[in-house]
């Protein structure tokens, strides 16, 4: 039987890279969105210019859920090379849309979907004689056909071609007229709609449409930073781009003509977070934006701004690893080497962001957070987020709220007779004070340096001034567990002793899982862990129930690892759930790992013998 679903359905665009179809691809999820419709696109693309296989996928859900499903209902296939895979993850009972200038041999379709065919060439070549002109609109003509079979508002369609091409006429009525080639050929042609259909509804609300990356960028700006050293690396590229668009129209001064910000594109990784440790040092709030493979660079610096207590920012966008990689693709696969980035003995601060509005909202946390405590912060995101759009809560700014810049000695306090010792532990936290540069004429200097010292950052290679000053960097470490954002927990509607725990970007999934779960009568508990160190409600999580679920996009179970060494729990009491074949990890995948772990571990008791 086909499918009969009304919104809520996933469509998946397969496309050759290059072949301008990412801007028509794009235009079907924003107008599914305008009627009222949540949408999650996910683009899944290669990391070489032209020719290889891309993807759009477009989850529709009229319910809300925007983490990846699994299972496509609707494949629109435009490359041959990956016909027989596309067809192949279709759901039983979906729809195929496929150009059929070109006869097809009845062995590449399957008996059990609906097979819609569609002359696009043929339309593009009696249309159009200039190449590049056929191969654009045939994906505008897709894009009208599938407006049909769905049942979709063609007027939404218009206006986005409208707003696109604003001041451009001649662009606007060509895109236009292509859009009602595949239109009108599906409505004179073939029955429809079919029985996966569009309606509107007003199930988005006052929620936005942004990117991860852009809404990082975004934070960055309204926490005050006005220095980005970079060096290009898929995929957080975009997030300095962003910075740069962010800053032209926030960070200039009108009347005097000037840029109040400063962005470079340093010659590597290394460079770059040795511009921001510099910018950082100098009293500037400064960060850069990296994936993998740049953290990995930049171990060495990291260890000094950590050891010398350098405010620092650092976007890590994960991606694929190791080395190379896969640089286009989604994973969560640098927890440990942030936490412990560098050699010696470190602990950094992370932070977990689930949404592009929490990559806003951590985004401008970092930069307290850096200067509070005196030492790198990572915010890590990874491409799922950082790349693609995604619906989220408004981005929220209170214009009363003030940078917490820590502490620092001032000339009246250093005129007064304060006794400053840049590593002077005079709190009991762990974080001692410092002095921009320029401070006093005569007070409050000292040497920044890598090397062993006293608590007056006087040169020392004695041990326990060394062991000293180890042990009250661990002691800020503590201090910062109640200054990172707190993990968020939500119980089951009934008791158990089982329970998940989980972070970034697995958080919409999780969301559909956990309902899935509980429909099949498994309940679980759950925590979202939002940052490291852990808060001690992450011990207490993990002592109230007999098994914990830990769900990451990894092979290694890093987040697991990071929990039973920095909070002593016995690792057989953690059962990883891994996902790391560089796809977002999916509500199914979820369900179906942790419910085969649940049912192994139901015990059925023996029955009792009767004599």
């Amino acid at each position: 039987m086909p499918l009969q679903s009304v919104n809520d359905f996933v469509v998946r665009f397969a496309n050759v890279n290059g072949s301008g179809s990412a801007s028509a691809n794009e235009l079907f999820a924003r107008a599914v969105l305008r009627m009222g419709v949540p949408v999650a696109p996910r683009n899944i693309f290669p990391s070489n210019i032209q020719g290889l296989p891309t993807w759009y996928e477009v989850r529709i859900s009229q319910a809300g859920y925007l983490g990846a499903r699994g299972g496509t209902d609707l494949m629109v296939a435009m490359n041959p090379q990956t016909w027989d895979k596309d067809v192949a993850g279709i759901e039983p009972g979906g729809y195929l849309l496929y150009d059929s200038t070109k006869p097809m041999p009845k062995s590449k379709f399957r008996d059990d979907i609906t097979v819609i065919g569609v002359p696009l060439t043929a339309i593009c070549n009696r249309e159009y004689t200039d190449p590049r002109q056929r191969q654009l609109f045939k994906n505008i003509i897709y894009l009208g056909a599938l407006s049909a079979l769905l049942d979709m508002d063609i007027a939404e369609i218009e206006k986005l071609i409208a707003e696109q091409y604003k001041g451009k006429e001649k662009l606007f009525d060509a895109n236009k007229h292509a859009l009602h080639l595949g239109r009108d050929w599906v409505m004179m042609n073939m029955e429809h709609p079919i029985g996966l259909r569009l309606q509107r509804a007003n199930a988005v609300g006052d929620r936005i449409f942004i990117e991860g990356n852009s809404a990082a960028a975004l934070g960055a700006v309204y926490g005050g930073a006005t220095v980005c050293a970079w060096y290009p690396i898929t995929p957080s590229s975009s997030l300095a781009e962003a910075f740069t668009r962010h800053c032209n129209r926030l960070r200039v001064d009108t009347a005097g003509k000037q840029n109040k910000f400063a962005i470079v594109q340093a010659e590597d990784e290394l460079a770059s977070i040795g511009i921001v440790i510099g910018a950082s040092w100098n009293g500037a709030r400064a960060f850069t934006a990296t994936s993998g493979p740049g953290i990995s660079l930049m171990q060495e610096f990291l260890g000094l701004a950590y050891f010398a207590e350098i405010p620092a920012v650092v976007f890590d966008v994960q991606r694929a690893g190791p080395s190379t990689g896969m640089p286009t693709r989604t994973q969560q696969t640098d927890i440990i080497s942030c936490a412990y980035a560098s050699h010696g003995d470190t602990k950094h601060v992370l932070l977990f962001p689930e949404d592009p509005a929490e990559t806003f909202d951590f985004g401008a946390i970092a930069f307290d957070l850096a200067d509070r405590l005196q030492t790198p912060v990572f915010v890590m995101m990874d491409l799922d987020i950082g790349m693609n759009h995604r619906l989220c809560r408004p981005l929220n700014w209170d214009d009363s709220r003030k940078y917490d810049r820590g502490k620092v000695m001032t000339a009246a306090a250093l005129e007064a007779g304060k006794d400053f010792g840049r590593y002077l532990d005079v709190d009991g936290d762990g974080i001692p004070y410092r002095t921009y540069p320029g401070t006093h004429s005569t007070k409050g200097s000292f040497f920044t340096r890598g090397t062993s010292r006293d608590r007056y950052a006087r040169y020392t290679e004695e041990g326990p001034a060394y062991a000293d000053n180890m042990q009250r960097l661990l002691r800020k470490f503590e201090t910062a567990k109640d200054l990172v954002p707190r993990p968020i927990q939500a119980n089951a509607d009934k008791p158990t002793k089982y329970g998940v725990i989980y972070f970034g970007s697995t958080s919409p999934a999780m969301d559909e899982a956990i309902q899935m779960l509980e429909a099949s009568g498994q309940y679980l508990d759950r925590l979202r862990v939002r940052a490291f160190p852990f808060h001690s409600s992450v011990t207490s999580f993990i002592a109230e129930h007999d098994f914990i679920f830990v769900v990451e996009q990894n092979r290694d179970a890093q987040l697991r690892s990071l929990i039973v060494n920095e909070c002593g729990i016995d690792p057989v009491r953690l059962v990883p759930i891994l996902h790391y074949d560089g796809t977002p990890i999916t509500a199914r995948f979820i369900a179906r790992a942790i419910g085969e772990h649940l049912d192994a571990l139901k015990i059925t008791p023996l029955r009792k013998v009767v004599s």
